[in-house]
């Protein structure tokens, strides 16, 4: 005799609202972190492209670490305001001041400025895993109905592009246009502004959210660490939405991190409020079409309103490699265009995240959202690293000319830097795509085999309840 389960509880619009806010502070910092940061380190601190192309990336051995471990610590975690919700409280204020850090130029020699960003790097990176791990992990504490939770997914996508906007409209308007000429300044104090919204964003969340109660499971036995990872990377299913995710996102960062020297150096655009309006147009797209995807996707399911959009993100990228000198607004209508696929890549995968999470506990018996979650964080930043790492040793390998630290002079560049810049910002990301849309065609969670997994693990809860 099978159970029915009872309707989800509806998540009120406070309560989404609240959540997404959350994302608020990491979406900021990984908007300037993609954009600017690579040419902040090059142009203002006076690192090499290779130096700074390796901060990130070397930040990430530590990252590889930490981010499973809090995910497992924040699994364990038991406090009267839930597991996830402390640890947003309480690495706000590092997750802060380590952005904050980011930006400083101390008066140190080159090989000084290497390691001083380096340390940065890590303290920053600690900080956003301690906050953003535990933020992505309520999404399945908050709601079991895969349309709620699609839902929360939008809310949090929403701000987030929104954020990343205002983060991008804010730093240029600061840096480019009120301290032009003492651009070490401006980047302190946009450092100083979204610091602030780091904190605040994070208290909202604790206070205007409550975690799912699964029950008192203090004598669980957990499941030691090792064996954790060894088994979720056993799930076939997580190993497709992490090669979903993993593939898309490292697309969106090759192009994130280089259009501002695409636009620059090979359009010969204006990287103040020609280039704004390419990123408005772009973050602008996103946030609209992450509300079309989502009420689509009601319809049509994750799986195939992906396929549709993320060639429609291939076809823009090959349009950027075709881009001439002087096409400054082709290259704005292009960035408009691209945000229709580009928000599948916010959208689907974190959605499809929680399937898994519900097929990991009908498996095991256990709630890892922390695990699953951390890895996912980790991929994110990874991805980063790895685009900044590759590109700035492509660039560096074809000759890319940094200007002298404190000119205004932007150097032309040869025409093999220029040809590397369209082939990582274009081509490199169109193969990454393509594999990404081959791993969703295979993704073996139907919306039909989600509803199965739900229904036998609420059967199981009524059993347990039931003695």
């Amino acid at each position: 005799m099978s159970i029915a389960a009872p309707p989800p509880k509806k998540l009120s619009i406070g309560t989404k609202l609240a959540y997404g806010t959350g994302d608020l502070g990491p979406a900021m910092v990984s908007m300037i972190k993609g954009f600017f940061l690579f040419n902040f380190l090059i142009n203002v601190a006076g690192l090499s492209p290779g130096r700074a192309g390796s901060i990130l990336l070397l930040s990430k051995i530590w990252d590889a670490v930490n981010d499973p471990i809090v995910g497992t610590l924040t699994d364990r975690t038991r406090t009267r305001w839930g597991r996830r919700r402390p640890w947003l409280l309480f690495g706000s204020v590092p997750f802060a001041l380590g952005f904050i850090l980011q930006f400083f130029v101390p008066g140190f020699g080159e090989t000084g400025l290497f390691f001083y960003y380096l340390g940065v790097a890590i303290l920053l990176d600690t900080a956003f895993t301690a906050v953003n791990v535990p933020y992505a992990a309520l999404t399945p504490e908050l709601s079991n109905n895969v349309q709620e939770r699609t839902d929360l997914n939008m809310y949090r996508f929403s701000f987030s592009v929104l954020g990343g906007l205002v983060a991008a409209v804010m730093y240029n308007v600061i840096v480019n246009q009120f301290f032009v000429d003492d651009v070490k300044t401006g980047n302190l104090v946009q450092g100083g502004i979204i610091g602030a919204i780091i904190i605040i964003s994070n208290i909202i969340v604790f206070a205007y959210t409550s975690e799912k109660d699964f029950g008192d499971d203090d004598d669980t036995e957990h499941m030691p660490f090792f064996e954790g990872i060894k088994v979720a990377f056993q799930s076939k299913p997580f190993l497709y939405v992490l090669g979903i995710y993993m593939f898309s996102w490292i697309a969106l960062q090759f192009v994130q991190s280089l259009i501002l020297f695409f636009f620059r150096d090979y359009v010969g655009g204006d990287p103040g409020g020609q280039f704004t309006m390419v990123i408005f147009g772009l973050q602008f797209s996103i946030f609209i079409f992450l509300l079309v995807w989502g009420n689509l996707s009601r319809r049509w399911g994750r799986k195939r309103v992906f396929m549709i959009g993320i060639p429609i993100w291939i076809a823009v990228q090959i349009g950027l490699f075709f881009v001439r000198p002087g096409q400054t607004g082709l290259v704005t209508i292009l960035s408009i265009l691209a945000g229709i696929g580009v928000s599948l890549a916010f959208l689907i995968p974190w959605s499809l995240l929680p399937d898994v999470i519900d097929y990991d506990e009908l498996e095991t018996g256990q709630r890892r959202e922390g695990i699953f979650y951390g890895f996912f964080v980790f991929l994110q930043k990874f991805g980063i690293a790895v685009g900044l790492f590759v590109q700035g040793q492509v660039l560096e390998w074809a000759g890319y000319i940094t200007p002298d630290v404190g000119s205004t002079i932007v150097p032309a560049q040869p025409e093999s830097a220029l040809f590397a810049l369209r082939v990582l910002i274009a081509l490199v990301p169109i193969i990454l795509l393509v594999i990404s849309m081959f791993l969703m065609q295979r993704y073996p969670i139907s919306e039909g085999k989600l509803a199965e997994i739900q229904a036998d693990l609420k059967a199981r809860e009524v059993k347990k309840l039931g003695g």
